[in-house]
């Protein structure tokens, strides 16, 4: 599968927001972001009239890599969220919400998503008892995510159980000393906090 292998500091500067894809060192100096604020290469620094397309564009592209997800797997969340009732754009970002890769990260097991990610590829979760190594999985209400029992001595998982785990989202719960977590209720727009204008990523679809 296909991945983005450079430096995930330039896609914050080339939004020009901070997406917090490097998880604890998005919120120290050493931020790239912080040290330089501008869009990547010679003409990062030029003011241009950006069109409706434009940020349009700009929108989709901070979502996707947000979540780090490539195009072909974002247009099919889209169609997806088109199928289902309701608001397209809130859809869209609750079915995002609901990969095993994010909701790991929401519990606070990783500190970025990529790293969530990278935990669930290389098989050290089950979901409702069964080996679950896919990080695009859509949990469902109801579902129990818990580190395998082989796994729990692993001396990352060791700190994780004496971790004070932030605040978490409304539709989660996690506990640290049991390594368990359980979906409550599927996420809805208030309860997703990314900075993301989901109708302008409708609006560039539907053209």
């Amino acid at each position: 599968m296909a991945k983005y292998t450079e430096s995930k500091c330039r896609l914050c500067r080339r939004e020009g927001a901070k997406l917090f894809l490097k998880g604890e060192r998005c919120f120290k100096g050493s931020c790239a972001f912080e040290k330089r604020p501008v869009a990547p290469g010679q003409h990062g620094m030029a003011r241009k009239k950006v069109s409706e397309y434009g940020l349009q564009l700009r929108e989709k592209q901070k979502c996707k890599r947000i979540y780090g997800v490539l195009e072909s797997q974002f247009r099919k969340y889209y169609e997806k969220a088109d199928r289902m009732k309701g608001i397209t754009g809130e859809n869209m970002l609750s079915l995002l919400e609901r990969r095993l890769d994010n909701v790991i990260f929401r519990m606070g097991i990783g500190s970025s998503r990529s790293q969530a990610r990278q935990l669930v590829t290389h098989g050290h979760f089950t979901v409702n008892g069964k080996n679950v190594n896919i990080a695009s999985y859509n949990v469902r209400v109801g579902d129990v995510i818990a580190v395998k029992e082989n796994k729990r001595g692993n001396k990352y998982f060791e700190e994780i159980k004496t971790m004070k785990i932030g605040a978490m989202p409304k539709w989660l719960e996690f506990n640290p000393e049991t390594l368990e977590g359980k979906i409550l209720a599927l996420p809805t727009r208030e309860d997703i906090d990314v900075t993301i204008k989901e109708h302008m990523i409708v609006e560039l679809y539907s053209k």
